[in-house]
């Protein structure tokens, strides 16, 4: 039952980051800026924050699914969190990565993300829920923290699967930070048009 809660842990997470988002893109950047050994320093800094993020969300799933207002607020937190993001991926695309980096500033970056990382509520309040109620997963608080040592590697994973990728496609295809930089900005303007779109149709067309 442990190995199994774990497993499950490690699968619903890793599913959870392989669509592209705020991390995975940045992941992506930091690895083609900085170089692997930045790109796993701010992996394993993410992921020890994923297990108490993961944790506390599990904890308060079923309260927090009640809160009808809650998904309103995130989309409005990831319009915020992506412009940002994009903003001051755009304004950087010309300038020339730097050679040098403190050693600890992906760990930082790291930790600073896993916590601000608005996208997993509403994804664990869901998986979270479901798994509950369907009695995939116990809610006891053991069965929650081996739950989420398996979130926490369920992310590890699929980032260093990131962090290899956009490795191999830089080695393959020699491609510039300028135009990985460009992409990913507009990606970041892309998403946050997403959920700008999606509070506009859910406030004047869904009830009319």
């Amino acid at each position: 039952m442990i190995f199994l809660t774990f497993f499950i842990g490690v699968i619903a997470n890793f599913i959870g980051y392989v669509p592209p988002g705020n991390i995975n893109l940045t992941l992506v950047q930091i690895t083609i800026n900085r170089g692997m050994k930045q790109a796993l320093q701010f992996i394993i800094a993410f992921s020890c924050v994923e297990f108490f993020f993961t944790y506390v969300v599990m904890q308060g799933a079923k309260w927090l699914s009640e809160e009808v207002r809650l998904d309103t607020i995130i989309d409005w937190i990831m319009v915020v969190l992506f412009g940002t993001l994009g903003t001051i991926t755009w304004l950087n695309r010309n300038k020339p990565p730097k050679t040098t980096y403190s050693n600890h500033a992906s760990i930082k970056y790291g930790i600073l993300l896993g916590f601000i990382n608005p996208m997993q509520i509403p994804f664990w309040m869901v998986t979270g829920t479901y798994l509950i109620t369907h009695e995939w997963i116990e809610d006891s608080w053991l069965a929650l923290i081996i739950f989420s040592v398996g979130s926490a590697a369920g992310a590890f994973i699929a980032l260093f699967l990131y962090a290899k990728f956009a490795k191999y496609l830089q080695s393959k295809f020699e491609l510039s930070t300028r135009v990985i930089d460009t992409s990913i900005a507009i990606l970041f303007f892309a998403f946050a048009a997403y959920h700008v779109f999606k509070q506009v149709y859910l406030v004047f067309f869904k009830h009319h």
